[in-house]
């Protein structure tokens, strides 16, 4: 059964714009306002270039906005120093990216402990936490792997399991089964419905109107705005994707 809708706002974009300078400048993301709540699942689609990445990087707390505002767990982030935007960005935001983004040389469960080090998690409770993140993906028994021992779907479920280890409010998740065949876009696109669940916010940047429709709230992109939302008020039914 499909999570009731969230009630609580966890991100708040107030009129929030970012326009890169230059010669020519570039207004990469025109006034915008847009709220994400707690345990909230949103899909985010648009042609390159329409502004996606801008927003994400907004909501993820990666950039700051050159007019307008970001709110996180009512927190203010314009004036705030770089140092608090980071420690609330390791709190509370994860990020997967289409690309996997594991170092080569460790393996799956040092890739997951690591991102807990960003996070300055204590080193005694790395390892535990990055088997129990490796676990809920289902993937534990990989967790000695090399990322070039692992299947694509592998790869994955180990940068989602790094990306949940410390447990964000918030996952940002940029075209996340890009890479991936049928089989394996479906196991991944399950996982991520479960995590939301489990009550994460879930945000999903995609090409696949198919990877959409498995989202409450629907945002197109054009332009630099949000052209278009639609939220879904029935449970979700299965698709082929």
């Amino acid at each position: 059964m499909t999570p009731a809708p969230p009630t609580e706002d966890l991100l708040v974009l107030d009129r929030a714009e970012r326009t890169y300078g230059g010669a020519s400048p570039v207004h990469a993301l025109r006034p915008t306002t847009l709220s994400v709540g707690a345990g909230d699942y949103v899909s985010l689609m648009g042609r390159s270039g329409s502004g996606k990445s801008t927003l994400l990087n907004l909501m993820g707390l990666l950039d700051r906005p050159t007019a307008g505002s970001v709110a996180f767990t009512g927190t203010d982030t314009r004036d705030i120093p770089d140092r608090q935007m980071s420690a609330l960005r390791a709190s509370h935001v994860g990020f997967v990216f289409q690309n996997y983004n594991l170092i080569p040389h460790r393996s799956a469960m040092e890739n997951v402990a690591l991102g807990l080090a960003y996070q300055r998690v204590p080193r005694s409770k790395r390892i535990p936490l990055a088997l129990q993140a490796l676990d809920r993906v289902g993937i534990m028994h990989r967790a000695a792997a090399l990322p070039g021992q692992l299947s694509g779907g592998e790869r994955q479920r180990v940068a989602i399991a790094r990306a949940v280890a410390g447990r964000p409010a918030l996952l940002l998740c940029d075209e996340p089964t890009g890479n991936l065949d049928i089989a394996n876009s479906r196991a991944v696109l399950e996982l991520l419905d479960s995590l939301h669940g489990d009550g994460i916010a879930v945000v999903i940047v995609t090409h696949d109107p198919g990877v959409a429709a498995r989202a409450r709230r629907h945002l197109v992109m054009a332009d630099g705005v949000i052209t278009d939302e639609a939220t879904r008020r029935t449970e979700r039914e299965p698709t082929d994707t």
